[in-house]
């Protein structure tokens, strides 16, 4: 047993050095050398199983060929992190997630090589998070708040979606709608979301993203009832899903017709919700869909009450026997 210590310590020791003229190469600018260097290492440790020593040598040399400027060399040994986590079978972890998040920072947004280590990087994470087909939601929470400091609000609001962070989401999307959008679409930008989320079957998300923006938003700032009648429309449906009463849903999806008609796109997230929630069959092919199906596509067909009035008259507070139904 005790000849089995100081063999530790040499290899302990052997490795330090080889990281430490790894390093040197680096910082002397012989980048090609220390590249090809990390990679015969790498598949030397796998080899061996030794698949922590790997992790670590992967991503002490990724960020350091990034630190200057070796986007290539430096984003190759990021897969090739992402590869050792794999096959050392790694759970997904704080530390994992924030050294994945540091190496994508370092890439420039405008590398081809970022988004292929960010899709990398959440197909890897799902393996270890069999409850979302998506992806783990705290990697992409990190992915969400870095383009979001990089104003990128388009894919910063595709990962915020899938992540579990309605508070962050809901501030970009204020964020998003005042720098981006106009006036008039205040009420739109988070209704959207709102939808999105239910389809991913995240209605608790789906419900702090709407509390958040509400109170922030400069245009809203209020709670329930809204004078914004898609506004009261998400709230509401939000109540018909807790209380899973198809009634209610039916009753709104028809009383705030005018509202909804303001995208096309609603009415397909409508049918995909009342599916989730509601246990609603899907369309049928022939064209047969049912009564909540031919609702959903007559709100939509341009054939319905377009009379402003009446989703004027629905603005300031909800219809009560809406809301006694949902009670």
């Amino acid at each position: 047993m005790a000849s089995k210590a100081p063999a530790k310590k040499n290899d302990r020791g052997g490795s330090s050095r080889v990281l430490g003229k790894l390093k040197k190469s680096v910082e002397d600018g012989d980048y090609y050398e220390a590249h090809q260097m990390y990679r015969t290492l790498y598949f030397r440790y796998i080899t061996q199983k030794k698949y922590a020593e790997a992790i670590e040598m992967l991503y002490s040399g990724a960020s350091l060929l990034l630190q200057h400027n070796q986007h290539m060399s430096g984003a190759d040994l990021s897969l090739l992190l992402l590869e050792a986590l794999e096959k050392a079978e790694t759970p997904i972890s704080k530390e994992n997630i924030s050294r994945i998040g540091s190496l994508a920072k370092q890439l420039p947004p405008e590398a081809p090589e970022r988004g292929k280590f960010i899709v990398a990087a959440i197909k890897w994470s799902q393996r270890d998070s069999p409850t979302s087909r998506t992806g783990d939601p705290e990697l992409h929470k990190e992915f969400a708040n870095m383009l979001w400091q990089e104003k990128n609000y388009y894919e910063a609001r595709y990962h915020f979606l899938r992540s579990s962070d309605g508070k962050g989401c809901a501030l970009m999307l204020v964020e998003y709608q005042l720098s981006k959008g106009y006036g008039s679409e205040a009420d739109m930008f988070i209704a959207q979301a709102v939808l999105q989320y239910l389809c991913l079957r995240n209605k608790t998300t789906a419900s702090i993203t709407l509390k958040v923006y509400t109170e922030n938003h400069p245009a809203i700032k209020s709670k329930p009832p809204f004078i914004l009648p898609l506004l009261n429309f998400m709230w509401l449906l939000l109540l018909a899903i807790k209380t899973q009463k198809l009634t209610a849903f039916t009753v709104l999806c028809e009383k705030y017709q005018p509202s909804l008609q303001r995208d096309p796109t609603y009415a397909a997230y409508l049918d995909k919700i009342g599916q989730v929630f509601f246990g609603l069959p899907p369309p049928m092919p022939t064209g047969r869909q049912g009564f909540i199906g031919n609702l959903i596509s007559s709100l939509f067909s341009g054939d319905g009450d377009d009379d402003d009035d009446d989703d004027e008259g629905l603005a300031s507070s909800p219809p009560a026997f809406l809301v006694e139904d949902l009670d």
